[in-house]
């Protein structure tokens, strides 16, 4: 089964999806995670309504980080950025399937940690981090 989710993370790490960033867009924001060196910069178009119409991101790093970049896009579109906000860490980590160090989960999170810290600050990351450590 991990096999399975392995090609996924290749896949995903080789064929990016919403890959390059949108101009004009009505999110924008990056991070990078200092302990390996990981960027992420993630763009995205809302409507009137709320609605996430598109995806757009860029960035550097090892294989989990920009399959999890690519894989939350394809999630991302068409859903309500309230719904967005609500993605946590355990649906990341479902998504990649397959059991990672501490050092690796921080790589799949960095995806969630651009979303959550652009749209809802960097206290509710830290608040996500902190139950992470219970």
């Amino acid at each position: 089964m991990h096999d399975i989710y392995r090609e996924l993370i290749l896949d995903h790490a080789q064929y990016r999806r919403n890959w390059g960033l949108l101009d004009p867009n009505d999110f924008d924001h990056e991070e990078h995670n200092p302990l390996c060196g990981d960027h992420l910069h993630l763009t995205m178009r809302v409507d009137d309504e709320g609605i996430i119409r598109e995806v757009g991101w860029d960035g550097s790093g090892c294989a989990i980080s920009q399959a999890s970049a690519s894989m939350l896009g394809e999630r991302l579109v068409g859903m309500p950025l309230a719904e967005a906000r609500k993605i946590n860490k355990q649906d990341i980590l479902d998504e990649i399937g397959i059991p990672l160090t501490i050092n690796r989960v921080k790589c799949a999170l960095l995806s969630l940690k651009v979303l959550i810290v652009g749209s809802l600050g960097q206290g509710e990351w830290e608040r996500i981090e902190d139950e992470e450590d219970d």
